[in-house]
Order: C-alpha cells, then structure tokens, then sequence
C-alpha cells in the first residue's frame, strides 16, 4: 500500500508504532519497522542523552528499516536537557522524529538543517495547522480515545480526523482508538494518509513490557480507561485500577485547590515504570486507549501488520467494492 505517509517516510505499510514511555525500546520498534511499519523509539525513557544514543545504535544492530524517536515536550518535575537529546539524536544519524506536547518550533532548524522529517501529534486541528505552518512534514492527528494526554477539546476521531482533512495540506495519520484493519480503512476513508497505534503494540510479543500488562489489555474492554488530571488542564487516559481511583478520590477532595503535587506520587513516571516492567497493576498510573475494547490477542508485531495489511485489501476489494456492485 502506497500513501503519502509511506513515500514520507520510505516505509511498506502506513502504520506506526507512535512514542510510549517505557515502552519504545529498541525490541519494539525494530520489530515493527522490520515488519514494514515505522517503530519509534522513546527519547525520554532513557535516563540520558548518552543512554538515547545508546539505544538508537542498539536498534540499528536490529533493523536497517527506517525508525524514529520520540521526543515529548511537557511540563517535567525535574529538568530535562532537550538540548543534549536533540543533538544525540542528530549524532546519531536518526532522519525521522516524532515530537510531541509543546510547541517544537525552537528544534526544528537544527532537525531540518540535517534533513530530519518531523511528525508531530497533535489533538486538534488548530494545532495541526500551526504545525504545518512552523514546517512539520506530517501531523498525527490524536482522537478523544487516545491514551495518554488527549487534549481539553474532547473530539473523537470520527469528527477530528475529516476535519484535519479539510484543512491540512501536508500528510497525516490518525491516532486513538486505532487497533486493526477496520481502523486503518476507516482512517484512509476520512482522509488520513495512516495510522498510529500505540497501546495496541503494548500487547504484542515483542513490546518489552510484563505478560500481565499484555494480559490486562487482552481482558479489559472499552469502558476500562479512566480520565485523571481534567481540573488541571492535563488531562490523561490511563488504565483503570487503584492507583487511578485514588488520583479521582484526591480530584474530588481538593476540588477547585487541587495542585500537581497533591498527586504527584501518583502520577509520576515511577509508578506507571513498576506496572509495565515489573507487572504490579496497582502500583501507579499508566497511559492506556480506548482501543483496549479491540485487543483480543498478543500476537508478534509481523503477525499484527501483515493481518492488518490483509485485512485491510479485503475490506476494500471485497466489501466496498462489492457493495458498488450490488
């Protein structure tokens, strides 16, 4: 299948394994990128900028399929060298970065300067538009459903992404709620140029996560998301589970004196690191979609995309085309 997002990015599928904290590890996203997508390494899961340029040549001993790496710009409780990260990233001959958060205009010259394409995620189309206008090559346009931060505009991808398609010029792909071929085809139909998929790649052999994370995704449904952090305007999709009903019990009692650091030994990084590596659920919160209502197996990420791909050719030659000619 050829789209813009795969002449973008030299890739066979468009389908990308988007930036996961404490899940982009090179066995992840050299196993997706082998399998014809583009997997994407995340920048800050590495405790330093030595440690990312680390992990990207790890990867290159695995594929020598296109990947990318994941910078996220977000309020942090402690510095973060964006700096330092950027220039391992260039050091290390990577040519494709997704951004994510804040504004990433002050990076994209020293990305452009050495020919980088830029995708960046957004959650609303104002926000694709000032994207494309500041000179990223692509957008991913993330959905309502998403996991992880989706925005304050609460938008489901059945209005967010024909909209981006009636403002964008340059390419896009679809973000939240994305899990199987019916996703990609439903994605290409309202305009988009691919997919991105994140918690769907969590629950694959490869993901280098504990089984009972990958098991939890398989066993839970649709409603079992919960949104944290909304009186904050940061709002977060997370799996359900204790440490969640705890954040909602602290939002509740604090009402409208709720400060960051009345939960922060909730919602910070070392919780949602225990669940995913060590598989203890309730040991803080972690970043989860919707699409946990369409995850019914752990298959590897080959058997996931080549499914997908074929999927997808007989949803389009079998049912639409034949739903032309009756």
């Amino acid at each position: 299948m050829k789209t813009r997002i795969t002449e973008l990015f030299g890739i066979d599928y468009p389908i990308i394994q988007g930036g996961m904290h404490y899940v982009g590890y090179a066995e992840l996203v050299a196993a997706v990128s082998n399998a014809g997508g583009l997997g994407i390494i995340t920048a800050l899961t590495q405790p330093t900028p030595e440690d990312l340029a680390k992990e990207i040549a790890r990867c290159k001993g695995m594929t020598d399929k296109p990947f990318g790496v994941n910078i996220t710009i977000l309020p942090a409780f402690g510095h973060i060298p964006y700096d330092e990260y950027i220039r391992a990233i260039i050091e290390s001959g990577v040519k494709i970065v997704e951004t994510a958060g804040r504004n990433p205009e002050p990076f994209l010259p020293a990305f452009k300067e050495v020919g980088i394409k830029v995708i960046h995620k957004c959650t609303s189309v104002r926000h694709s538009l000032k994207a494309e206008r500041i000179g990223c090559d692509a957008v991913s346009v993330d959905g309502f459903e998403c996991g992880g931060h989706p925005g304050e505009d609460d938008i489901p991808n059945m209005i967010l992404l024909p909209r981006a398609a009636e403002e964008l010029t340059i390419p896009f792909v679809s973000s939240g709620g994305m899990a199987d071929a019916r996703s990609l085809v439903a994605s290409l139909a309202m305009g988009a140029d691919g997919m991105n998929m994140g918690t769907r790649f969590i629950a694959t052999q490869e993901a280098p996560v504990h089984e009972n994370v990958k098991q939890a995704l398989v066993d839970a449904d649709e409603l079992q998301t919960q949104l944290i952090m909304r009186p904050l305007r940061n709002t977060e999709r997370v799996l359900r589970n204790s440490a969640t009903e705890k954040v909602l019990e602290i939002e509740r009692e604090k009402g409208s004196h709720l400060d960051i650091e009345h939960i922060r030994h909730l919602v910070s990084g070392a919780g949602g690191r225990t669940v995913l590596h060590e598989g203890k659920m309730d040991a803080g919160v972690f970043s989860c979609g919707m699409v946990t209502g369409l995850i019914h197996d752990i298959p590897t990420c080959k058997e996931l995309i080549d499914r997908i791909m074929a999927e997808a050719n007989e949803i389009i030659r079998g049912r639409l085309e034949g739903l032309l000619s009756s």
